[in-house]
């Protein structure tokens, strides 16, 4: 039989270990399911990961890396009201304190891999009384994003949090 594009094998069947992989898509070709298999442009594989620890952001409360990159995209670990010059000093009193703390140190972490705020497309915020702290986290939470700038959010009530935190945020950013 004739060879096919490895374009067309990735593109319909990525899961599949190469020799079956050809075997499908010899199998999809003869049925007609696709005749061209230069409509088909060759995917792009996404690059090593890159694990960053940031020497100036607050030590990690459980086995985890601050930041996670690939292709661009940086996944900031969620962060807490934690000093990042003293691991053991008291968390900051009341949401208003404790959110302004979370984005210092998300600050930290997203310097650390040389961005800042205005890469932030999405953030997920977690609140231990969601009730009681819905409103003031969010007057804290929009002082940090332009009006016509805020990323896409998600915030929900949880039962808990390491170190008795109210406040936990983890951040989804872009390099330009």
């Amino acid at each position: 039989r004739p060879p096919l594009s490895t374009t067309a094998e990735r593109a319909w069947t990525p899961w599949l270990p190469t020799a079956q992989r050809i075997d499908f898509a010899w199998h999809i070709s003869c049925s007609g399911v696709f005749h061209d298999t230069r409509q088909f442009e060759e995917a792009p594989i996404m690059s090593t990961p890159l694990f960053h620890m940031i020497a100036a952001a607050p030590q990690p409360v459980a086995p985890f890396s601050h930041a996670v990159e690939a292709d661009g995209w940086v996944f900031v670990t969620g962060q807490l009201p934690i000093d990042p010059n003293d691991f053991d000093a008291p968390l900051p009193d009341g949401i208003e304190a404790q959110t302004h703390k979370v984005f210092d140190n998300l600050a930290r972490v997203l310097g650390g891999v040389g961005l800042g705020l205005e890469h932030v497309l999405c953030a997920r915020v977690f609140l231990t009384d969601f009730y009681r702290d819905y409103e003031s986290m969010n007057r804290v939470y929009e002082s940090y994003f332009p009006l016509l700038r805020r990323p896409a959010r998600t915030c929900v009530g949880v039962t808990g949090l390491a170190r008795a935190a109210l406040v936990e945020i983890d951040f989804v950013a872009r390099r330009a």
